[in-house]
């Protein structure tokens, strides 16, 4: 396998080494400039390297991935002008993906629990106050208390319920539980569903190993969220992607200076993450960003100017394409004297002049040597993929799921016995079972490459392993997120 991959050429070729991609990247550029055709091709070669894919596909346009390419007169035309073919060997083909959809339509469902997620994240999500967020604090450490699995919104909705019932109780132990404050929280979750965030919580949920096979042939899979219906409820975007980012720094063992990534993960539409966000949080996220590459993860944000990205984590992006800018405003103007300074001068180059003159499929690339040194910034013409440019028809979507290696895994919505139902025959006085249901065996390791298809009842038990545990393990679990996140303990008010 190659140990680089080419972005494009200009004077010279410019290519990722992959040695250095786990230090992650920037894609950025104003609308219509061509990022989404980069990140197709950083997408693919990065597949065609061996190393897993994740992004999200915010208008339907990279579902092509999955589709040979050749019919495109442009792409043809710029193969032979860079004179791809000789240099690379460049061929038409699809790659191979997996669908996702929190929604559950445009792929696999994709799913995590409430015990998950943690209260922090969940606080977030449903933009909670610090009194609110203690609340939750309590009422997640009430579940681990007793036993309870938090699985879904209905078993956080009846243990929030059964919390404020009992409010004298927990107020002596941990701070006062205000009826006031479950309300605005009950509220919250309403609000939440009606955005259809019932869909994201529940069993079986994701396991991070489906994330990061390989075919037979060597090739990373690309999997590709359904973000075009996704996008329009922000919160749940940005905490989703984010909670996935923190389960890979958590789960994953290790791995130092690998000769490739083990997964890049492409978070777009990156802004949506930073907006609004506590100093707290984006601490945090400068430290996950910081230390998952020693995890051998490499995350690169795509999104329009290198603003919207704090500058503590663009400090540590050090693979950067920057398309092209524009300076209709001041802060347009600032925008692009930012972008021109986070690179490396080259003296051949007016960098700042540059990027707003950049043609559509051009770009100021960046990248870093085998010593981890960035190179001086060069313009290049953006190599194109060699899959289909554009969105795939519903028949060739449809047959993607159905040759996937995780058909019927995730398709089925197990609901076993957690908080609601604990909670309910508590209420009635009913016998109250000491656990979940029976596992059944067969459940598959956490190790990536390809492997055969997996039974929904096989997922059910991997999904109900990682959740049932110990109290110890679950308020492990959280504590571990607390450090990340810089979770608060108690309630006030």
């Amino acid at each position: 396998m190659t140990d680089s991959i080419l972005i494009g050429t200009g004077t010279v070729p410019v290519a990722i080494n992959l040695r250095m991609a786990n230090r992650h990247g920037l894609v950025a550029g104003a609308t219509g400039t061509g990022k989404t055709v980069t990140l197709q091709r950083l997408a693919e070669q990065f597949s065609r390297a061996g190393v897993p894919v994740f992004l999200a596909d915010v208008k339907g346009d990279l579902a092509g991935l999955s589709q040979a390419g050749g019919a495109n007169v442009k792409v043809t035309q710029r193969v032979a002008e860079m004179g791809l073919e000789q240099a690379e060997g460049f061929t038409y083909a699809a790659n191979p993906v997996q669908f996702w959809d929190l929604h559950g339509v445009q792929g696999h469902p994709v799913r995590t629990t409430i015990s998950a997620l943690g209260p922090l994240l969940l606080g977030r999500l449903l933009g909670l106050n610090e009194v609110q967020e203690g609340v939750l604090n309590i009422v997640f450490q009430l579940a681990d208390e007793n036993g309870w699995l938090l699985l879904d919104l209905k078993d956080l909705r009846s243990l929030l319920t059964h919390a404020a019932d009992t409010a004298d109780g927990l107020q002596t132990r941990w701070g006062n539980v205000s009826k006031a404050s479950v309300g605005a929280i009950l509220r919250r979750l309403l609000a939440l569903e009606q955005q259809g965030a019932t869909r994201l919580f529940g069993e079986p949920a994701l396991s991070l190993a489906d994330l990061m096979q390989t075919d037979p042939r060597g090739h990373g899979y690309i999997n590709i969220l359904a973000a075009d219906r996704l996008i329009h409820t922000p919160a749940i975007y940005s905490t989703f992607l984010l909670w996935l980012l923190s389960e890979l720094f958590e789960t994953l063992p290790e791995v130092g200076d690998a000769d490739r990534p083990r997964l890049v993960f492409f978070f777009d539409e990156a802004h949506l993450l930073f907006n609004d966000a506590p100093k707290v949080l984006l601490n945090k996220i400068e430290q996950v960003v910081r230390l998952i590459r020693s995890k051998g993860v490499g995350v690169y944000f795509v999104t329009q100017s290198p603003l919207d990205v704090p500058e503590a984590v663009l400090g540590q992006l050090g693979n950067r394409v920057q398309h092209a800018l524009r300076a209709f405003t001041p802060k347009d103007q600032k925008a692009v004297r930012v972008a021109a300074q986070t690179f490396r001068p080259n003296p051949a180059l007016d960098t700042e002049a540059v990027i707003t003159a950049l043609a559509l499929g051009e770009a100021l690339v960046s990248t870093l040597d085998a010593e981890g040194v960035p190179g001086m910034v060069q313009r290049v013409s953006v190599a194109p993929p060699g899959s289909r440019l554009g969105p795939v028809a519903a028949a060739e979507r449809q047959a993607v799921l159905d040759g996937s290696l995780l058909k019927g895994v995730y398709d089925i919505t197990i609901d076993r016995v957690s908080a609601y139902e604990m909670l309910a025959q508590r209420a009635t006085g009913a016998a109250v079972p000491t656990g979940g249901t029976d596992l059944p065996g067969g459940a598959r390791g956490t190790g990536g490459g390809s492997r055969g298809r997996q039974t929904p009842l096989e997922a059910f038990a991997t999904s109900a392993a990682r959740a049932l545990g110990s109290q110890v393990g679950r308020q492990l679990l959280r504590g571990v997120m607390g450090s990340l996140f810089g979770s608060k303990t108690g309630a006030k008010g």
